[in-house]
């Protein structure tokens, strides 16, 4: 069932937020705020909604189809690009090849996640100046401030790493701000999820009207993902504390249908640590910096797919046929577990038009349905809201915090039965596996196909052997160094910081 969020549905029309098209380091819809005046609970709102509305554009960042699951997976060993051939989004093309330029690169991710940061700085420096606001909620809303500065800037960091980052809004030209190593940019983002989760300032849960608002588990899983791709192993302890604390909470727990879990119907569920909520409108091809919906459904859907039968609510439909899954993927699932189908869609040649790459599956989680784009631009405009983090990653978290990077279980709670809930769900039976290294990865893998999870797990693991591979038959032949951790930036903004006192470096092994 969709939800009508306050803050980012009345705090945006308070607000009247639209197009932004500023340099990286000075866009923000808030700056008509003067800086250090006094802010009242409705400011802090608007500033507030204009920073979470940024988490709705990543499928068409500034005009460019670049959703943040799909981004990541293109790196991995899940998928292909597809689409209609090599030269159809020639820059995802060459992502998935390593051999994206400078020229190339992900701008519009780059743009859109660095007006979240000055969104986010404008919402904080509005709770530094709040007046008459209750205590508790002005704590609510800096941990949430705090939250959605680290979140867009560990996109940042984990996408290009040496990046540019500032704190309070740059007034003065050239609007500019020194470049960060990524291990400075870690600490900055670690200093942001600590505020974030500062004892009582967040409850663990959303619910009724703060539903789809950050909570607590929700700043600790993105703790959870910094540390663990920082392999951090100071605060490994930490992370293996805040994953037992959800879990004990018991306010948590796995959706006992897999593949229905992705419906409308269930979005919220109690699966559910946070959900990017999308609604069915809003978005045109004329402005990316609007509206609610999402392109990823079409994006990933098969060409020209044909359905059958009197109701198609909520059936699958067509769309443009990018990121088809591998014969690989697929047969990693063993015969039972009901995540093969929850995840991959394996439709007959008859009913789909195939294009580039063609494999005959695709993704099934945010797959293209009847009835989720009723009205506007309906490609731009599906109401799939985007699971950012579920239960089933806590507990996988805390399974691999033992197993594989040796922390002490806490209390009774062992990586084993964290595993078996796991499998249990999948099959809908007892079928449990040793809770072993591989087993822990294996299954992380077959959980979050679709999720934009698994190159960033091969990464961490320093598995990246397994990313070199030569498949003609596919158009893909690519070979992995480790310079291809991170992206190059951007040139255009290689080019507008040239002969400045902030001039940015390439990151290495890029022209």
């Amino acid at each position: 069932m969709k939800k009508t969020i306050y803050i980012l549905v009345t705090a945006l029309l308070i607000l009247g937020v639209n197009g932004c098209s500023d340099d990286f380091l000075s866009a923000s819809s808030t700056e008509k705020q003067e800086a250090g005046a006094p802010a009242y609970e409705g400011a802090i709102l608007a500033n507030l909604a204009s920073a979470y509305q940024i988490m709705l554009f990543d499928s068409y960042a500034n005009q460019n189809y670049s959703s943040i699951p799909l981004m990541s997976d293109l790196r991995s060993d899940d998928i292909f690009k597809g689409g209609g051939d090599a030269g159809d989004q020639h820059q995802l093309y060459l992502l998935s090849l390593y051999t994206i330029t400078p020229q190339q690169s992900l701008d519009g991710l780059w743009s859109i996640f660095y007006t979240g940061i000055a969104r986010s700085n404008n919402a904080i420096s509005a709770c530094e100046n709040a007046v008459d606001v209750d205590e508790d909620k002005l704590n609510q809303y800096k941990a949430e401030a705090h939250y959605l500065r680290a979140y867009y800037t560990h996109w940042l960091w984990k996408f290009w790493g040496n990046v540019p980052y500032f704190e309070e809004p740059l007034t003065e030209a050239p609007y500019m701000t020194r470049q960060y190593t990524a291990d400075e940019v870690y600490a900055e983002i670690m200093e942001d999820i600590d505020v974030a989760t500062t004892d009582g300032w967040l409850d663990m849960n959303s619910t009724g009207s703060d539903l789809g608002r950050v909570n607590k588990a929700t700043a600790l899983m993105l703790k959870a993902r910094v540390v663990m791709y920082q392999k951090d192993q100071s605060r490994y302890a930490e992370v293996t504390a805040d994953m037992a604390e959800i879990i004990n909470s018991n306010e948590f727990e796995l959706f006992e249908d897999f593949a229905d879990m992705w419906l409308d119907q269930n979005e919220f569920c109690k699966e559910s640590i946070f959900e990017v909520n999308h609604l069915p409108e809003g978005k045109t091809w004329d402005n990316g910096w609007q509206g609610y919906g999402t392109n990823l459904p079409a994006f990933i859907s098969p060409s020209e797919l044909a359905l059958e039968g009197p109701d198609v609510l909520g059936k699958f439909k067509g769309g443009w046929g990018f990121g088809p899954v591998r014969q690989t993927t697929w047969d990693i699932y063993e015969e039972g577990d009901s995540r093969r189908e929850g995840s991959i869609n394996r439709f007959s040649p008859d009913n789909y038009s195939a294009r580039f790459q063609d494999t005959g599956l695709f993704m099934a989680k945010y797959a293209a349905r009847m009835g989720y784009n009723p009205q506007g631009d309906v490609d731009l405009n599906y109401a799939n809201n985007f699971r950012l983090f579920r239960y089933a990653e806590t507990l996988l978290n805390y399974a691999e915090m033992i197993v594989m990077h040796g922390q002490s279980p806490v209390g009774s709670l062992t990586a084993q039965a964290a595993l078996d809930m796991i499998r249990e769900r999948a099959f809908g039976t007892s079928n449990p596996i040793p809770a072993t290294a591989d087993n822990i990865k294996l299954e992380r893998r077959r959980e979050f196909v679709g999720e934009g999870m698994r190159f960033w797990d091969i990464v961490r693991w320093g598995d990246t052997s397994i990313l070199t591979e030569n498949l003609p038959e596919y158009n893909s032949v690519r070979t992995w160094n480790d310079n291809w951790k991170y992206l190059p930036i951007p040139q255009s903004e290689i080019d507008r910081t040239a002969g400045t006192e902030f001039a940015l470096q390439q990151n290495p092994g890029y022209n």
